[in-house]
C-alpha cells in the first residue's frame, strides 16, 4: 500500500532538501537538533552533554574561536554566541565584551568554550589565566561561570578538572 502523505515519513519539512547537502550543513543541523534536545530538557549543566554539543559547534574551525553559552537561572540556553576569532593557536578574549554580552542577554550563568585547532584539548596556561579573569569579571555582575570547555579532538572541562 502506498501512502502519499509525506508527513507520515517525516515529522517536519525542515529535513527535506532540494539541493545537495554538504557535510558542514549536516553537522549544523545535527547541532541544532542537539541544542533543541538539551534546551527542552534543561541539561546544559551536565558537562558531558555540553562537551558533546560544543564539539559539534567549535570542532569544525581551523582557527581559534571563543564562544559562550548564555544561560538562565535554570541553566537553560538563552543563546550561543561566538565572540572572538583568532589565529591557528590563539584568540584575544576581552572580559569587558563577555560581561557586556552576558548582561545584554540577562544571563544568570555562562559556560565558556573555545577550540584548539591543533586537536589537543589540554588547557594552556593562558587559558587558565583568562578563565580566572573572566570568572572575576562576571562575578562582579552576579553571573556565574559554570564551566570552560576546551575543544580539540575530544573536549576538556575545567569544572571536571577542578580548575574553576
Amino acid at each position: 500500500m502506498h501512502n502519499n502523505d509525506s508527513s507520515a515519513l517525516s515529522p517536519s519539512h525542515d529535513y527535506v532538501f532540494t539541493q545537495p547537502v554538504t557535510a558542514h550543513q549536516v553537522l549544523e543541523k545535527a547541532t541544532e537538533l542537539l541544542a533543541e534536545r538539551y534546551l527542552r530538557q534543561g541539561e546544559f549543566f551536565q558537562a558531558e552533554d555540553t562537551k558533546h554539543y560544543l564539539q559539534h559547534k567549535l570542532g569544525v574551525y581551523e582557527r581559534e574561536v571563543f564562544a559562550v553559552l548564555l544561560l538562565d537561572s535554570q541553566h537553560r540556553l538563552i543563546a550561543y554566541r561566538e565572540l572572538f576569532q583568532g589565529t591557528i593557536d590563539c584568540a584575544n578574549v576581552y572580559p569587558r565584551e563577555v560581561v557586556k554580552v552576558a548582561l545584554q542577554a540577562n544571563a544568570a550563568a555562562v559556560i565558556m568554550a573555545h577550540n584548539h585547532p591543533s586537536g589537543s584539548p589540554e588547557p594552556s596556561q593562558s587559558d587558565k589565566i583568562i578563565t580566572r579573569r573572566l570568572v572575576e569579571a562576571l562575578a562582579l555582575v552576579d553571573v556565574r561561570v559554570l564551566d570552560h570547555i576546551v575543544v580539540g579532538e575530544t573536549a576538556t572541562s575545567f569544572a571536571q578538572r577542578g580548575l574553576l
